[in-house]
């Protein structure tokens, strides 16, 4: 990193830290946005005296999150299927829309919980659950719940080891270095998964 991230949050205060959450959840540009080292850097610096209430820091990165997720769904389920309604291509082809309806209807709760925590997914899990028409009553229940324990748990997380950790911000490099390795873990495991399972069909 050649920035400072806690100096940033500082500068922009919690209008930078929403923003980047929601376009990070909703915009297909916010792909490369650092979505988790941001948020337990907004915690930490929460910590610190005279900063930012955490409170208000997590209630609204927590809305900006959910209603990113709702632009995504929005963008994939009126847009994005019509791409599979054309005739097929290399790219767009009726039976990946198929594959993908079948996916997210056994598969669509914790797909749209675990994307929270994974980046580059989490961007697109939204607008690919659009395509695949998954119930928007059933996506919005879990678009909360993974949106809850993202906001809140990696926010507070930085916040309270700022309280509890003397001199934490020494360290602060490696930690947030650390989660971001650690929230690339789960995307690694399931392509080995569906490599392993491709090679066995």
């Amino acid at each position: 990193m050649n920035f400072d991230l806690p100096q940033l949050i500082k500068t922009f205060g919690y209008l930078g830290v929403w923003a980047i959450v929601f376009a990070e959840s909703g915009l297909m540009v916010g792909f490369f946005l650092p979505g988790d080292s941001l948020l337990f850097t907004a915690g930490f610096v929460a910590s610190q005296p005279n900063s930012l209430n955490i409170w208000t820091l997590i209630f609204g990165a927590f809305v900006c999150a959910v209603a990113g997720d709702n632009v995504g769904y929005a963008t994939g389920h009126r847009w994005g299927r019509r791409l599979f309604h054309k005739e097929d291509s290399r790219l767009f082809k009726k039976s990946y829309l198929e594959k993908t309806e079948n996916f997210y209807e056994k598969h669509g709760q914790k797909a749209v919980v675990m994307a929270r925590f994974m980046p580059l997914v989490r961007t697109f899990a939204p607008i690919v659950a659009g395509v695949a028409a998954m119930k928007y009553k059933t996506f919005m229940y879990y678009n909360l719940i993974g949106g809850f324990l993202w906001t809140f748990g990696i926010t507070l997380m930085g916040y309270y080891l700022g309280r509890v950790i003397p001199d934490v911000d020494k360290y602060l490099l490696p930690i947030v270095l650390g989660i971001i390795v650690i929230s690339f873990v789960p995307s690694i495991i399931h392509i080995i998964q569906e490599r392993r399972d491709s090679k066995k069909d």
